[in-house]
């Protein structure tokens, strides 16, 4: 007997459905042409045709559904069709990692956009083993990893800062949570005890240098912190410390 019930309707958008950050503010109705490597993962490698639904941010309004009309060689248009989400409240904290060897500091822009950071702020101090910074390459890793984690938002992205400088222009209102290998306040207890806008300080490969830990811990706004007993890499300490103060301070807790 066959059954009574009518077959499931589909969720539109799919769960599959590709996911990009646009330059383009997104509106209803909107059209949105793609172009260059967006337009080849689209056509070449998600093979999506006139219809498919595919999922645009702008990091501006949003996140809206598009539905793909016309798919060409180099282009693809779409056609905004409906706004699924307003872009997120990013928690106000930011990451001032020292400077690693590429592949590491890729992995620190990777995690830290998943984490929810709201800006990264590079700092090149004298034992970092590199001093330069491609921006458009970081942003990049950056976007990808939002696309990957559905993120709304996007983390502001800057041009590496020398430590002197970073201190002499840090902004009076924020707190500077300072990693110190050689010791401070647990970080746990040290974010718990403070609110309001905040920055995390992570050194590079070799520790900052004497002179170094005294100007940044005899800054108003600095606080050293521990993370632990145990000796962590650059690109470890600057995720567990994000994840601390994400769970202690963030909206790890937060209801939806």
């Amino acid at each position: 007997m066959a059954s009574s019930h009518s077959p499931r309707t589909p969720a539109w958008p799919p769960k599959s459905a590709p996911r990009l950050f646009v330059e383009q503010t997104l509106e209803l109705s909107a059209l949105v042409a793609i172009d260059g490597n967006q337009a080849h993962y689209l056509a070449r490698v998600m093979r999506v045709s006139p219809g498919d639904a595919i999922i645009l941010c702008d990091n501006r309004t949003g996140e809206w559904i598009a539905k793909v009309i016309d798919v060409q060689k180099r282009q693809v248009t779409a056609e905004i069709f409906k706004k699924a989400r307003e872009r997120e409240p990013t928690p106000d904290v930011w990451l001032c990692p020292a400077l690693l060897k590429k592949d590491r500091f890729d992995l620190v822009l990777e995690k830290a956009t998943e984490l929810g950071v709201a800006a990264l702020k590079p700092v090149v101090t004298r034992r970092c083993v590199a001093d330069k910074l491609n921006l458009d390459r970081a942003r990049a890793v950056a976007i990808e990893a939002a696309e990957q984690c559905a993120r709304t938002s996007l983390p502001d992205i800057t041009a590496p800062t020398k430590i002197d400088a970073l201190l002499r222009e840090w902004p009076s209102e924020r707190m500077l949570f300072f990693a110190d290998e050689e010791g401070g306040e647990p970080a746990h207890a040290s974010f718990a005890s403070q609110s309001g806008p905040s920055a995390i300080l992570i050194g590079p490969e070799g520790g900052f240098d004497d002179a170094e830990r005294a100007a940044i811990r005899a800054h108003p706004q600095a606080r050293p912190i521990s993370l632990g007993p145990r000796i962590l890499r650059g690109e470890t300490a600057a995720i567990a410390a994000l994840s601390v103060w994400m769970a202690v301070s963030g909206d790890w807790s937060k209801q939806e």
